[in-house]
């Protein structure tokens, strides 16, 4: 009967395992290394607390507010620009002046319209002497047709009792008539020298008026906030010499998304943050709202009346507007990062025996990084959040950072 050996490769002290159980063995061990990975994860879960950021719940106010961005505008903006065409004498103004309503601002030549004043004040003085001579006239073409009348109507008595003769009344007809005549010319005359004193009174006003335009005056209270022209050169109508804005009113013009468009109305309280100074808010007021959204942005505009404004301010400069929409005084209040949502209800980890205990709230008014809890936690209990990345699980332990 043939007997059977295990034979082992030379130099080695140990038998070889099969296949399947090397597999096996393999097996076993990832088994083991997964098994304790998960041991680390419940006991770390478990076991060893979470460093944690801790919360007290307290009463305070709440202000909600809607955001927008947008520049520094005036109400009221002006292109200064010269009535009649000339030559620029002189720009007694420059940009960043204020400027008072009435004051000088810029003056054009005024030599030729002067003398063309002067013209028209000659043409008035001629007027008024032709009129004074035609009203002579006429005083003596009145006297005239007077002694005709007398006349005619002695000389009618007098053929009456064939004292005189006809060809003494044919003559006075004649006379009366001649003297009716000139008499009518007369007056026309002197209608035609008031007409001519008329002309010569609004020709005189239109030169005195085109001499006015000479003088650049500002509409009203503003600043200047562009010079376009030096003096020297030739303007024209409607060229731009000075960019005028009116200080009265100026807004901030602001765009806010529409979803805010319904808690928003004028005369709402405002506060607003210039970038030049983001530490300081300055108070506005809603002027007006906008009755057209952009088709892109869903965007529409808020004009936001600035009460008071920095040192140094620029027309165009960027800001934002805090619009006030509501206002508590004394409400439960939470930090917006201690908030956490689980399937779209917000919640928040209470400390509990040293432990996060998640318990789900009911929010209310929002403002600023806080909100007003309405249920769910009370006055004085400890919220907490981590103070590291990831995430807390109900019951577990947790520690202050």
């Amino acid at each position: 009967m043939p007997t059977t050996t295990s034979s082992t490769p030379e130099g080695s002290g140990k038998p070889k395992l099969p296949p399947p159980a090397r597999r096996w063995l393999r097996t076993g061990l990832k088994l083991l290394i997964v098994a304790a990975l998960a041991g680390v994860v419940v006991y770390k879960l478990k076991f060893s607390p979470a460093p944690v950021v801790s919360h007290l719940v307290a009463r305070g106010p709440v202000v909600a507010e809607v955001m927008g961005t947008g520049t520094l505008e005036a109400r009221v903006k002006t292109t200064i620009s010269p009535r009649i065409q000339e030559r620029l004498a002189e720009v007694l103004v420059d940009q960043g002046d204020l400027v008072s309503a009435g004051q000088l601002l810029a003056r054009l030549d005024d030599g030729e319209l002067q003398r063309q004043v002067e013209v028209s004040e000659a043409a008035l003085a001629s007027a008024k002497a032709t009129a004074d001579r035609v009203r002579v006239d006429e005083a003596r073409s009145q006297a005239v047709a007077q002694q005709a009348q007398q006349d005619h109507k002695r000389i009618s008595d007098l053929v009456a009792t064939k004292v005189s003769s006809q060809a003494e009344m044919d003559k006075a007809i004649e006379q009366l008539r001649v003297a009716e005549s000139d008499l009518q010319r007369a007056r026309a005359a002197t209608v035609e020298a008031q007409r001519q004193i008329i002309t010569a009174e609004k020709n005189l006003a239109y030169q005195r008026e085109r001499l006015g335009f000479t003088r650049i005056l500002s509409p009203y209270d503003g600043l200047v906030t562009r010079r376009d022209r030096d003096p020297g050169g030739v303007v024209v109508p409607g060229s731009s010499l000075l960019q005028l804005v009116s200080t009265n009113q100026l807004w901030i013009s602001a765009w806010v998304d529409e979803t805010a468009m319904a808690g928003l109305a004028t005369g709402q309280v405002a506060r607003i943050v210039f970038r030049s100074e983001p530490a300081q808010s300055y108070r506005g007021e809603v002027a007006r709202l906008g009755r057209e959204a952009d088709r892109e942005t869903r965007e529409f505009i808020v004009d936001v009346s600035v009460k008071e404004l920095p040192s140094n301010w620029t027309v165009g400069q960027r800001a934002e507007v805090f619009i006030e929409t509501a206002r508590k005084s004394s409400v439960l209040l939470l930090p917006k990062a201690f908030v956490v949502w689980r399937s779209g209800k917000p919640g928040v980890f209470v400390a509990a025996g040293g432990k996060a205990r998640w318990r789900e709230i009911k929010l209310g008014l929002e403002g600023g990084d806080k909100v007003e809890v309405l249920e769910g936690v009370k006055e004085g209990e400890h919220v907490v959040k981590p103070s590291q990345r990831g995430a807390l699980v109900d019951g577990q332990r947790i520690k202050s950072s």
